[in-house]
């Protein structure tokens, strides 16, 4: 299915235009020595006008016929460009931005282009069960890089200290997968997945 670029797009919210949209697919999820399950998923990226990606993904544990045996959890979260903020950004809180968007030209845009020749990014994603992981890391075209910065539980989570996710656009499809140290383990690969535009 070919992608059209909204018409409506801040230009910051352009190296990450690639993911707006609706993603359905299937993974394969373990940690340690748990026995690999099967999953589906499905991941939707949209934006508002405003200069970030709202993130939301669901997942279901599937049987090996591919039907759903229950719901095994979801996420939200914000993504955009890393950059200093300024009056044209809204908050803290809801103290409303200027009318204007920060940056308003592809070149403005391009003066955030990093070392590398990409663009760092940062990512908030909340979790059930009192988990939320704020994630930083570079876009460069089809790939994303992120690893976590901070990792914030409420009192009553379980044990979960850092991780790293891995996306990118391989033949049209979304390809990403994530390591998580948890329960006391070092870092270790997760989960897995390949996700087609819905």
């Amino acid at each position: 299915m070919p992608f059209e670029l909204p018409t409506d797009l801040t230009p910051e919210l352009v190296p990450l235009s690639w993911l707006i949209g609706h993603w359905e697919g299937t993974g394969v999820l373990g940690y340690a020595e748990e026995e690999s399950q099967q999953f589906e998923q499905h991941i939707t990226f949209s934006q508002n006008g405003l200069p970030y990606l709202i993130y939301t993904n669901e997942s279901w544990l599937i049987d090996e016929d591919g039907q759903r045996l229950r719901p095994l959890t979801m996420e939200t979260g914000i993504w955009q460009l890393d950059r200093p903020q300024n009056d044209a950004d809204s908050g803290p809180g809801m103290l409303p931005a200027d009318i204007v968007p920060a940056l308003r030209t592809a070149d403005d845009v391009e003066k955030l282009r990093n070392g590398d020749g990409g663009f760092d990014i940062v990512a908030t994603i909340v979790h059930p069960g009192g988990v939320s992981e704020l994630y930083v890391g570079q876009i460069k075209g089809p790939r994303i890089d992120l690893s976590t910065d901070a990792v914030m539980r409420a009192p009553g989570a379980k044990d979960y200290r850092a991780a790293t996710r891995m996306y990118g656009l391989v033949e049209g499809d979304l390809l990403w997968a994530w390591d998580i140290a948890a329960a006391g383990l070092a870092l270790q690969s997760h989960a897995s997945g390949r996700l087609h535009r819905a």
